[in-house]
C-alpha cells in the first residue's frame, strides 16, 4: 500500500462547546484518501460534509482528533508551515466561485501565483494556456459579471489548478449550475483525476454525481456511516508512487516551489492577504538597484506602513537604519526620496477610494503631473474616459494599453509606445492600492 495523501483520525467539530446553544457537526470521524484517488462526501443537507472539507483544508480547526495532509498534522504545522499547505498542495473550488469581481478573469486566474511573487509573464502564460484548456481564452479580459456560471465555474477551478496543486478540494461546485454546465465541470473534474493525476475529494448532494467517483464516503448526522467502492485505487498506487518517488529525488526541490497551489480565497481573507501583494508590488515599482537584504528589509516595512502600523517618519527612518541595527540600510537621501514616492501614490490611490465620483479626473491629473502628459482638450477628456473604464472594470490591462496607444480617430488616446507602459503600470499600481 502507499502512503495516504490525508488521514483524519477520530475529528470531531463542535460548535460553542459547552454553552446552552453546542451543536456538534462531526462525531468521531476518520478517512484516509490516497494519492490519484477520487472521494467523493455524500449526503443531505447539513449532514456534516462541507465541515468534514473545510477540515481537509485547514479552513475548519478540529475540536478534537487530528487532520494530516502529506503525512504532517494540520494542527502542528506552524503559521510557515500552514501557509505552504494552502500554497503548494491544495486547490479548492467552492459553489459560489469567490471570484474577485473587480479583476478581470486572467488576472482572477493567476492571483495565487501573484501571492507567490512570480513575474508576470510566467504566471500569464500558466493562466492562459489553462483557460485555453477550459475553452473560455476568449472571455480572458472579461470581468466575472460577464460570464455565465458554467464559465465562472472553470475560471475558478483553473485559478485552483494554476501552480499545479496534488489535491483539489470541491465543495458542492456544480450545485449553481444548469445541468448542462454541471455535467461539463463533472467531466473536467474526472480529466484531472483521470488524466492529471489529481486527487479529488469533492461533496455534494446529488446522488446523479456518484459515478464519477472512485469511491463514495456516505454521511448522516455528522458520522460517516458507510463506503462504497467502484474503482479501487488504494490497492496499485504502491508502485507508481515508487516511481514517482524515484524521479522526484532526482529533481531539484525548488522545482516544486514554482508547481506550488493556492487555494481559492474566500471574500473575507483578500484584505489581509492583499497587503503582503501591494508591499511587493509597490517596491518593485519603485525600487532602484539594492542588495537582497535591503530590500527584503524593505518589504517588510512597507508591509507595516500599509497595514498603518507606522507613520512615515518612522518609515524613513528604518529605511535608514543600518541592517545590523535591523534597519533596511538605505542612505537617509533614498528613503526619504523612497518614503515620499511611496506617500504620493498612497495618497492618490485614498483620493480615489474617497472620492470615487471624480477618481477618474483625480487619477487623470495626478498622472499628468507625474508623467509630463501634453494633452489637449480633447485628448484630455478621452484620457479621462479610458480610465473611468478601467476604474470601473468594465476593460482590463490589455485593453486599457491598447486605447492609451491608439490614436484618436481609433477612440484611443494617442500617447507614446513608451509612455503607455510606464502609465498603465502607475495605473494599475494605484488600482491595486486603492482596491480594498
Amino acid at each position: 500500500m502507499s502512503e495516504p495523501i490525508i488521514v483524519v483520525d477520530k475529528l470531531r467539530i463542535v460548535y460553542n462547546q459547552g454553552k446552552s446553544n453546542e451543536s456538534r457537526a462531526l462525531e468521531e470521524t476518520s478517512l484516509t484518501v490516497y494519492p490519484h484517488e477520487y472521494v467523493i462526501i455524500f449526503g443531505p443537507s447539513g449532514c456534516g460534509k462541507s465541515t468534514l472539507l473545510y477540515s481537509l483544508s485547514g479552513l475548519q480547526s478540529a475540536t478534537y482528533g487530528s487532520v494530516s495532509v502529506k503525512g504532517k498534522a494540520i494542527a502542528q504545522m506552524n503559521e510557515q508551515e500552514e501557509l505552504e499547505l494552502h500554497q503548494t498542495s491544495i486547490g479548492m473550488v467552492f459553489q459560489a466561485f469567490y471570484l474577485i469581481p473587480s479583476l478581470n478573469i486572467i488576472d482572477n486566474v493567476v492571483l495565487p501565483k501573484v501571492f507567490r511573487g512570480e513575474a508576470p509573464k510566467e504566471r500569464l502564460e500558466v493562466g492562459y494556456q489553462l483557460l485555453r484548456r477550459f475553452g473560455i481564452a476568449e472571455q480572458a479580459d472579461k470581468f466575472p459579471n460577464q460570464l455565465s456560471g458554467g464559465q465562472k465555474q472553470r475560471v475558478a477551478i483553473a485559478r485552483s489548478l494554476v501552480n499545479n496543486p496534488d489535491i483539489i478540494l470541491a465543495d458542492e461546485p456544480v450545485g449553481n449550475l444548469d445541468s448542462e454546465s454541471a455535467e461539463n465541470v463533472l467531466k473536467i473534474l474526472k480529466e484531472l483525476n483521470e488524466v492529471d493525476q489529481k486527487t479529488i475529494v469533492m461533496v455534494t448532494h446529488n446522488p446523479e454525481h456518484l459515478q464519477y467517483a472512485d469511491r463514495v464516503v456516505h454521511m448522516k448526522d455528522g458520522r460517516i456511516i458507510k463506503e462504497e467502492i467502484h474503482k479501487e485505487k488504494r490497492a496499485i498506487v504502491h508502485h507508481k508512487q515508487e516511481n514517482e518517488d524515484e524521479e522526484a529525488d532526482q529533481t531539484n526541490p525548488e522545482l516544486k516551489m514554482l508547481m506550488a497551489s493556492f487555494k481559492s480565497l474566500l471574500p473575507q481573507q483578500v484584505d489581509v492577504l492583499l497587503v503582503p501583494f501591494k508591499a511587493k508590488q509597490l517596491l518593485s515599482h519603485l525600487l532602484s538597484e539594492l542588495n537582497e537584504e535591503q530590500v527584503a528589509m524593505a518589504e517588510a516595512f512597507l508591509k507595516e506602513l500599509l497595514f498603518k502600523n507606522i507613520d512615515n517618519a518612522t518609515f524613513v527612518d528604518r529605511l535608514d537604519l543600518d541592517l545590523e541595527k535591523g534597519g533596511a540600510g538605505w542612505n537617509h537621501m533614498r528613503a526619504e526620496s523612497f518614503s515620499a514616492r511611496t506617500e504620493e501614490i498612497l495618497s492618490i490611490a485614498q483620493s480615489m477610494k474617497t472620492d470615487a465620483d471624480r477618481a477618474p479626473i483625480l487619477l487623470a491629473s495626478y498622472l499628468i503631473t507625474h508623467f509630463h502628459l501634453r494633452l489637449d482638450a480633447k485628448k484630455l477628456l478621452r484620457f479621462q474616459a479610458v480610465l473611468k473604464l478601467r476604474i470601473e472594470s468594465q476593460i482590463g490591462q490589455i485593453e486599457l494599453r491598447k486605447r492609451l496607444d491608439a490614436p484618436m480617430i481609433q477612440d484611443g488616446v494617442g500617447l507614446h509606445k513608451n509612455t503607455v507602459e510606464k502609465v498603465a503600470r502607475e495605473i494599475e499600481i494605484v488600482m491595486l492600492l486603492k482596491f480594498s
